[in-house]
């Protein structure tokens, strides 16, 4: 297949004014990652504690992560061709391993989720940097950086699949940290220095599409849960008004995100001249608040369609609350980068559901669920007005 590209290269031919179009193959990839996040909501309601909410946060960050990595490779590395489209049928492989692993992996799948994702992590740059031409220096050299990272990185993993208990948590914490580190101290390494921001330009379309098509992954996890939950369920008055306020919700988070946000973003992303620096902030870092918000909201709307009557209790407040907070925590800071200002309604938003959890455990889950779908829905509203008469 190297014959379609006159440089004998896997990489993209990229065409000025055009975006890259994301792949059949990319897309069937998605598939390990909607498993995934269904493994990491599961695991959450099954674990609503500090330590199973911080361990399930650690899972959620490396998924997240192995994810957003294959994303920038596959940004220059052309899935058409059939070694690239093999790697990722490789890691569709590791990933359903790593997937299958999420609900024990501080039990005894610890072993699998650590090999898996480091052979995820390492695999993948190696590859990246075997089949990167000699004379493309810059690349080679980014590839051998994330390489002496990654590597490094992988072993805290091991060492924290072969431990147990809290000394497993610590490990794969320092492993996490190393990797979320290098991205932020642009990959220095001895011999080679920094990674220049320049050497990390990106197809700004297909980047913030592929981000885009992870949001639609983490809100089908939430529209599963709801009509799964539901369909149990009798259908009485109070199930029914709790399963049309959460998908009335899940609603109002689409359009908040995609009437204007992520159209703008790609825009935004494909004009810019250093699309590598706004790629690594709008997409790769601040879309993980605004995952993570989506998925504690699906958590929530399973408590609450199982128990929509009485009174709230913290951890149904904490998720009813707590995810689309973060939510509009993520988006407000991700619009602010590529809008360059505090989008005013999401503020209002922000301020308001503060409010509403604090009086949160006066409230019925079901109604919980309307006060929080309805702050929402005012947000979409405001966002949707303020911004008609703009461009």
């Amino acid at each position: 297949m190297t014959a379609d590209n006159p440089r004998g290269a896997m990489f993209r031919v990229l065409v000025p004014d055009r975006h890259a179009r994301v792949t059949n193959a990319e897309l069937f990839f998605d598939l390990v990652f909607v498993f995934a996040i269904t493994q990491l909501s599961h695991s959450l309601l099954h674990h609503l504690t500090p330590l199973g909410a911080l361990q399930v946060t650690l899972l959620f960050l490396a998924v997240w992560w192995v994810w957003v990595y294959t994303t920038w490779v596959t940004n220059w590395l052309d899935p058409e061709q059939t070694p690239v489209r093999i790697l990722l049928f490789l890691l569709m492989l590791g990933g359903l391993v790593l997937s299958t692993s999420i609900p024990k992996a501080f039990e005894e799948r610890g072993p699998w989720f650590a090999s898996a994702y480091a052979a995820m992590q390492v695999g993948r740059t190696a590859f990246w940097l075997l089949v990167t031409p000699k004379h493309r220096t810059p690349v080679r050299h980014n590839a051998t950086r994330i390489l002496a990272w990654l590597s490094f990185s992988a072993l805290f993993w091991i060492l924290g699949g072969l431990a147990e208990g809290e000394t497993r948590l610590y490990f794969w914490i320092v492993a996490l940290a190393i990797e979320y580190l290098s991205a932020a101290v642009r990959f220095w390494t001895p011999g080679l220095g920094f990674s220049s921001v320049e050497a990390w330009a990106v197809e700004g379309g297909h980047m913030a599409e592929r981000c885009s098509l992870f949001i639609i992954i983490a809100l089908g996890e939430g529209i599963v849960v709801q009509g799964a939950t539901f369909a149990e369920l009798s259908w009485t008055h109070e199930n029914t008004a709790a399963f049309l306020s959460s998908l009335t919700g899940s609603i109002a988070i689409w359009w908040i995100y995609f009437h204007r946000g992520a159209e703008a973003g790609a825009e935004m992303i494909t004009r810019s001249a250093e699309s590598g620096r706004v790629a690594r902030l709008a997409y790769t870092y601040l879309h993980m608040p605004i995952v993570a918000g989506i998925i504690l909201a699906a958590v929530a709307d399973e408590l609450v369609l199982k128990h929509p009557g009485g009174h709230a209790d913290s951890t149904t407040v904490l998720a009813a609350v707590g995810g689309p907070l973060l939510f509009l925590v993520g988006t407000i800071l991700f619009k602010h980068a590529i809008r360059g200002f505090l989008q005013l309604s999401h503020g209002a938003g922000i301020v308001a559901l503060a409010a509403v959890g604090w009086f949160g455990r006066d409230l019925s889950p079901l109604w919980l669920s309307i006060a929080t779908t309805a702050i929402m829905i005012m947000v979409a509203v405001w966002e949707t007005l303020s911004l008609r008469s703009k461009p």
